[in-house]
């Protein structure tokens, strides 16, 4: 099983040709460091012995899994490039908490941070959220490590307790995320994340109750249960639950419309409890488009705000710009094709935008099969072969010409037991007519290198 972290992962497929909001409208750590924003990024380079990104060295180790073509996506920053449309949705979900929640003095109450260092150590991606040491979303083939002790971030989760430690109570927090993945419409190695948080004292929770100040955040001796955790009370979880799902609910309607149906599911998080999923009534189907939570005590008191109670929520800023401007493929996000570009470059972050398709290219399907390496996970997690193993290697050569990659059949022989895997390959591209030729010059790449890196004997 996956983690489904707070902050969600890539877009659903899309399934329809124009954008919703028309069809609605018409019915302190040093890896906290901010980005320089003073020209371009350094080159990333990987090196024998470390890996040099957004200007610093890493020790290379056994752990070592990031390729040339994923450090190339570190400092693209797609959410803060000016309309861009990860950016409008990243500015329309800002100006929303701009205006509709102010703080005592008249200034915002949420703070905004998008531009974080993706680089992080492994201990904020996991233990800061309590996630524990074998939990199967810790493994080499669903991450991309810079060595055992740090890698680029899988959630923008990852900042939460060190944000938290400096004092913050409320923010919004946008930045790029990286996992290893399947390959189609709606995945890609490199997506962008947005969460919030929000803590209350004691009396800023109960200010509006009757009788408020008889009542506490926390209770001495009480007992976990799916609807609290043991420390809390049940009347702050209650108002947490309230604030949370209301504050949520104003989101998604500013978002999708007035007349949006929403709906809530119990889930798991490791790092809140109760943990909760919304989904949106589109097109005759139930949605996902957020996790969120109270979050856990625990993680509140390692950062030092064991006096507050809070909730926090993640959507994938991917998910939504698919949906709201019907883009149907997720590689269009990575384009710097004008004729993509320009149809976001709109005065107000408020107007609606349905993308216009670009011309449809005819797709290629080769396929590839091959003997699998008898080897076993070992103790530390590292696997043999797996798929995300394939995918990354198809990636890495491929690129964006690889528009999805299928496993077709697999089979096992009756007598020595050796497994094989068939997987169909769909190249093309977003802006030309790929050619028979090109194409099979970089699936006989890809064959040669699945049997030089993955140990698979081939059956071409």
């Amino acid at each position: 099983m996956r983690l489904l972290p707070l902050l969600q992962c890539p877009p659903l497929p899309l399934l329809h040709r124009c954008c919703l909001s028309t069809l609605l409208a018409n019915g302190g750590a040093a890896s906290c460091r901010r980005l320089s924003t003073d020209g371009p990024a350094p080159q990333p380079v990987i090196g024998q012995d470390s890996v040099e990104v957004l200007g610093r060295s890493h020790p290379r180790d056994d752990f070592t899994n990031v390729t040339p073509r994923i450090l190339a996506s570190v400092g693209r920053n797609l959410h803060n490039q000016s309309h861009h449309p990860l950016w409008l949705i990243k500015e329309r979900i800002k100006a929303h908490f701009y205006s509709s929640y102010i703080g005592r003095w008249g200034n915002p109450l949420f703070s905004v941070h998008d531009n974080l260092s993706p680089v992080v150590t492994v201990e904020q991606n996991f233990d800061s959220l309590l996630i524990p040491p074998g939990h199967p979303s810790r493994k080499r083939g669903d991450n991309y490590y810079l060595n055992r002790k740090t890698m680029l971030r899988a959630h923008t989760s990852a900042h939460q307790r060190e944000l938290v430690s400096s004092g913050l109570d409320a923010f919004l927090l946008a930045g790029d995320v990286y996992r290893r993945d399947e390959i189609d419409a709606s995945h890609y190695p490199v997506f962008h994340q947005m969460e919030g948080v929000r803590l209350f004292s004691n009396h800023e929770l109960f200010s509006k109750v009757q009788h408020g100040d008889d009542l506490s955040l926390f209770e001495a001796g009480g007992r976990r249960s799916p609807q609290k955790q043991e420390t809390h009370s049940l009347e702050a979880v209650k108002l947490l639950d309230f604030n949370l799902k209301h504050t949520l609910t104003r989101l998604v309607t500013h978002l999708f419309g007035q007349d949006l149906e929403v709906r809530w599911v119990d889930c798991y998080f490791p790092f809140t409890h109760p943990s909760f999923e919304m989904e949106v009534r589109f097109q005759g189907d139930w949605m996902e488009v957020l996790g969120c939570g109270v979050m856990e005590q625990e993680l509140l008191n390692s950062a030092g705000a064991g006096n507050k109670a809070g909730w926090a929520f993640g959507l994938g800023l991917e998910r939504l710009a698919m949906v709201l401007y019907g883009i149907p493929d997720i590689r269009l996000f990575w384009s710097q094709d004008e004729r993509f570009l320009t149809q976001f470059r709109v005065e107000d972050v408020q107007q609606p935008v349905c993308f216009q398709p670009l011309s449809k290219y005819p797709p290629l399907l080769n396929d590839i099969s091959f003997w699998l390496p008898e080897t076993k996970e070992d103790e530390d997690g590292a696997d043999g072969f797996t798929e995300n193993d394939f995918y990354e290697l198809v990636r890495s050569i491929g690129g964006d010409l690889v528009e999805k990659v299928s496993l077709v059949d697999q089979f096992t022989h009756p007598k020595t037991g050796r497994r094989s895997q068939c997987y169909s390959i769909i190249y093309r591209h977003m802006e030309r007519t790929l050619t028979q030729q090109e194409v099979k010059l970089i699936h006989e790449q890809i064959e040669r290198s699945a049997e030089t890196e993955l140990g698979v004997q081939g059956r071409y």
